[in-house]
């Protein structure tokens, strides 16, 4: 299947909320609940996808003349290409009857693990869903990072407990889920956690802990030292707070302060590959991708996780031999240009 096919017949099943618009930007499912959009007035979903489109690339191909190399190692795994599926969860509700978060996370994992990429997987009340993601997992040889939800300290113990029989490479916790209305009411209380917390639960978590939802460099550094691994720059795609920054706009000073410390990944609004590109000059060291994900296996299943994988491939290497970067590491933050430094050319 091409890409369009895959758009095409999503928008047969993904319904009714979500539209598998032709770009994912935000602007037409907003402040749409149930559905992809946010529980305010949507402007959180819509800025992270402008603020990469205002991003430019330096293009420069005076040089050596030889493939751009995609590969990514991270936490002793080697992938295709620096770009992960993002935890993404209660689908009926959200996306449409065509799959419950099992089938979907089924589905998603072993595609991802296939096409040389991993998903992370959600987190719901439900206690199957990671029950579900945990055997997906597994069978896939542990190519994927359970993400728990900041639940309270007991249930977040069980639930590690449970995650480490799947042996991933990685286990994350999404903190930015914490506005989630379904958290706030719940008793013991779920929802933001202290930095001695954090340390327990990232020991509790066996393996490389990732904790997703900074926005400041003072979370990025408060996350350091709670132990953590990695940590995903991200505002849960813009879904729980509105003016907010975008991630693109406050990911430089976080790399900047916590670069070579942490494995940085950053989420929120990223759709091509020449976004991936923007996002690893800007100081990321890899992207998640969340929505188009969903999009693509509506409407293609596995086939469609790989024609959306294959497609950031290509537009990866593209921009990178366009812009005179052979391999990752070779990616600088000059091959890009903000908005000010296109004012003062």
């Amino acid at each position: 299947m091409t890409y369009q096919e895959v758009l095409e017949n999503a928008r047969t099943c993904v319904g009714p909320h979500c539209k598998a618009c032709p770009v994912c930007n935000g602007m037409a499912c907003k402040n749409t609940v149930p559905g992809p959009g946010a529980k305010g007035i949507g402007t959180g979903f819509i800025r992270n996808y402008q603020k990469w489109q205002e991003l430019c690339v330096n293009m420069d191909t005076i040089g050596e003349n030889k493939p751009a190399d995609t590969s990514f190692k991270v936490f002793g795994q080697t992938f295709d290409l620096p770009v992960f599926a993002a935890p993404v969860g209660a689908m009926t509700l959200h996306y449409g009857d065509k799959y419950d978060d099992l089938t979907y996370n089924d589905i998603l994992v072993s595609a991802c693990a296939a096409a040389g990429i991993a998903a992370f997987t959600g987190d719901g009340t439900n206690p199957a869903v990671v029950e579900g993601a945990v055997k997906a997992i597994a069978s896939s040889h542990g190519h994927g990072v359970p993400t728990i939800k900041p639940w309270n300290m007991e249930l977040i113990q069980e639930k590690m407990t449970l995650t480490n029989t799947a042996d991933p490479f990685a286990v994350a916790m999404d903190i930015d889920a914490a506005g989630l209305p379904f958290l706030k009411n719940m008793q013991p209380p779920a929802g933001s956690k202290t930095v001695d917390e954090l340390k327990q639960i990232a020991a509790w978590a066996k393996k490389p802990f990732i904790l997703k939802g900074i926005m400041t460099v003072e979370g990025a550094k408060k996350a350091l030292r709670a132990g953590a691994s990695g940590i995903v720059v991200s505002n849960h795609g813009g879904r729980v707070l509105d003016n907010c920054p975008a991630t693109a706009e406050v990911l430089p000073a976080i790399a900047d302060a916590v670069g070579g410390k942490l494995t940085i990944f950053v989420d929120g609004g990223i759709r091509t590959g020449m976004d991936v590109f923007k996002a690893l000059a800007l100081g990321a060291d890899a992207v998640l991708i969340g929505r188009p994900f969903v999009t693509m296996v509506y409407g293609g299943g596995a086939e469609g996780v790989q024609t959306y994988v294959d497609k950031l491939k290509a537009e990866l290497a593209d921009t990178m031999a366009m812009c005179g970067a052979h391999s990752l590491s070779e990616i600088r933050r000059d091959m890009v240009a903000t908005p000010r430094d296109l004012e003062n050319l």
